[in-house]
């Protein structure tokens, strides 16, 4: 590593741990950012003391390579890789720590605080006396006060964001692979008969005691032609990811319990809260050596967020098929075994065989999805 290097790190070091300037946003609402020794046409916006950004225009300004999972992002940077989870606010730093990190849409852009940027070989300077807010690194030529000087006319506060929309584009729909995780339960023989009544197959990730505790629903999933697939024994973040042999353990255990009850082998496997970050290389070279094949979701439906609020979980299933359209990228929907689902998933159903999609179960044969895009 050459000193250049070496001393970016150290000053980025330095300016994460002060961060508590770039966090203090006070005055303008929305403000111009400087990237290096140019002001950019990127927004950032203040909420609740601090500055968010959308999350792919920073990558491109600042040449970060960006990988999007549904259920989270991976930001890759000079400084090495951030982990940010949707889901929990939860992120994993380039040195393995654990932070907070919250986001959220806005006009149909993910948004990210532009602290991230610091995480990942950035420096970010904020003087709200001159409107200033800038992200740069060694490369830039300009000081600080050398820039505001040359943006003087243009570092004003903007009364409201200004990011346009993406547009919806509809086409014709191919296959998408409707899963339902954490049953069986109470209710799945309510959802097995909204499946019936709109003629729809589905896959269902299921977790050991449960279908001991409901073999007549395991039963029928499996005479109804259903996709079956094993989800662990206890979806316990610190069981299942003690180590590569405790979640093998785990899938191994499920998967007799399927096989005692209905005479089939099933070797798809779904584990807890998805494959990222935790399912690393040693747990996958682990599981998929003993020929299991890792699924997760380009879908996440959000229903164990929304629960009765059946309206923003169709809106979420519907945006995610739609930009997944474009793509022309087959959906893998998750969805929950629970009683919040059954009142949106005909509401689903329904728009879904409008748009031409044609539901199949996950099998053995198909290429895998998921968020490390190991295909074994």
């Amino acid at each position: 590593m050459n000193m250049k290097r070496i001393l970016l790190l150290f000053v980025t070091l330095i300016f994460t741990v002060s961060m508590v300037s770039e966090a203090n946003a006070v005055g303008a609402r929305s403000m111009k950012l400087g990237v290096n020794d140019r002001l950019t046409d990127i927004i950032a916006i203040s909420q609740e003391g601090t500055f968010y950004v959308p999350v792919r225009d920073l990558s491109k300004e600042l040449d970060f390579t960006l990988v999007n999972q549904l259920h989270g992002i991976e930001l890759m940077g000079p400084a090495g890789t951030l982990w940010l989870s949707l889901g929990e606010d939860a992120s994993i730093t380039p040195d393995g720590s654990e932070i907070t990190l919250h986001t959220f849409k806005e006009n149909g852009k993910l948004m990210v605080p532009l602290k991230v940027a610091s995480y990942l070989g950035y420096i970010i300077s904020y003087k709200p006396e001159q409107y200033l807010l800038r992200v740069h690194n060694l490369s830039a030529q300009l000081e600080d006060e050398a820039f505001i000087n040359q943006y003087q006319k243009e570092l004003i506060p903007m009364e409201e964001p200004v990011i346009t929309p993406e547009p919806e584009v509809s086409q014709d729909g191919k296959v998408v692979y409707l899963s339902f995780d954490d049953g069986p339960s109470v209710n799945t023989s309510q959802l097995l008969d909204i499946l019936a009544k709109y003629d729809v197959k589905a896959t269902f990730f299921m977790i050991g005691p449960h279908m001991n505790q409901y073999p007549a629903q395991v039963k029928r999933i499996a005479k109804e032609e259903q996709g079956m697939g094993l989800h662990g024994m206890t979806h316990r973040k610190e069981k299942f990811y003690a180590s590569p042999s405790a979640a093998l353990t785990e899938m191994k255990a499920d998967q007799v319990i399927l096989k005692k009850i209905t005479g089939v082998v099933s070797n798809l496997i779904r584990v807890p809260y998805g494959s990222k970050p935790y399912f690393t290389k040693p747990f996958r070279d682990k599981m998929l050596h003993e020929d299991f094949k890792l699924w997760d979701w380009n879908v996440d439906s959000e229903d164990w967020r929304y629960k009765e609020n059946s309206g923003k979980t169709y809106d979420s299933v519907m945006t995610q098929v739609h930009r997944l359209q474009k793509l022309k990228v087959n959906p893998v929907i998750l969805m929950h075994d629970q009683k919040d689902t059954l009142k949106v998933l005909p509401r689903i159903l329904e728009s879904l065989q409008k748009e031409g999609y044609q539901f199949e179960i996950i099998t053995k044969d198909i290429e895998p999805v998921n968020f490390w895009k190991d295909t074994r």
